[in-house]
């Protein structure tokens, strides 16, 4: 997706909101994100606390149930990719609509899988449509809302991750005794509701209709005038999701096979450790802020060295590269 690279910062800010203040236009996109994101996320992780169940029902082993999640995470750059494409050219409201109605689409029909082969297409598929939540979301928030509210919204944002995880606990914790895991997948498809909020109240991004009809960067070009930042955004988001996916995928069915927990007694402990999540992502999108603050301070007074001057020119061009 082509990103707000040239310029000063202050003709960035003046194209992206700006210190202007919050506008109903900038909220709206900002609910709908999270939102968005929120339940992406609680769609992916409720297979996550079924895996056992499924597999039982299939006559397989959870290892094999697992490839479901895989693929998932395999096809997310595929989708990320080509509706991010889309979103350059057709607009970043109209692709979100789509990618949260098709994800929607999917998870109900993950509830009718008659076989694992079956369960396993769905899932790739829904893999496609998960990969266009986040980059098509964050580029309509960040480009309608002021500057200078970045960083606290960014940490809203991947809070919703959590958010979508903990409501997934919830869920199975709650309505897994009652539903069953097919009964939950048919809940996972509320979320196509959301697009009609989107419909009714989100704006398109001001900056993409700004620059509808001029000559854009590609984001090749982008990626060569700024390779070091890409090279590093790949690495450290590869090591975060490392990281998070291998364990926090298989955690509920280790606390439920290995240790014998019940269902209500895993979504009560991923529910904790989700709140957690939750708190840190916004409490370090805040944190996010007060660097930038003290970074600008410090490059004017003169007294920066160069290790703090790339910390604080990595959290700088992390905000100025908002998607447009």
């Amino acid at each position: 997706m082509t990103t707000i690279s040239a310029g000063s910062d202050s003709d960035n800010a003046r194209k992206v909101g700006g210190t202007s203040p919050w506008t109903k236009a900038g909220r709206n996109a900002a609910i709908a994100s999270v939102l968005g994101w929120t339940f992406d996320a609680f769609d992916f992780f409720l297979l996550v606390f079924v895996l056992g169940t499924v597999a039982k029902d299939f006559g397989t082993s959870i290892t094999e149930v697992t490839f479901a999640i895989v693929l998932t995470l395999a096809t997310r750059p595929i989708g990320a990719f080509i509706f991010g494409r889309a979103a350059d050219h057709y607009g970043r409201r109209p692709v979100l609509i789509v990618v949260i109605v098709l994800y929607s689409i999917l998870e109900l029909l993950s509830a009718f899988s008659p076989n694992l082969v079956f369960l396993l297409c769905v899932r790739a598929l829904f893999g496609i449509a998960l990969g266009g939540v986040w980059g098509v979301g964050s580029a309509l928030t960040m480009e309608s809302i002021p500057a200078s509210a970045r960083g606290l919204v960014s940490g809203l944002l991947q809070a919703g991750y959590s958010a979508g995880y903990l409501l997934a606990a919830l869920a199975y914790a709650f309505l897994f005794p009652m539903f069953g895991w097919r009964g939950l997948f048919m809940v996972g498809a509320l979320p196509a509701l959301l697009s009609i909020f989107v419909i009714r109240s989100v704006e398109e991004s001001p900056s993409w209709k700004l620059a509808r009809g001029q000559k854009k960067a590609t984001g090749w070009a982008v990626v060569k005038e700024h390779w070091g930042l890409a090279i590093y955004a790949v690495l450290l988001m590869t090591a975060f999701n490392f990281f998070s996916h291998s364990t926090g995928d298989l955690y509920p069915t280790f606390l439920e096979k290995d240790l014998g927990f019940s269902p209500s007694r895993v979504g009560t402990i991923a529910a904790v450790y989700n709140i957690g999540a939750i708190l840190g992502t916004v409490g370090f999108g805040v944190f996010s802020e007060r660097v930038a603050v003290v970074r600008s301070s410090l490059r004017h007074s003169s007294r920066c060295r160069s290790y703090p001057c790339g910390l604080f020119r990595a959290a700088q061009y992390s905000l100025r590269l908002a998607p447009s």
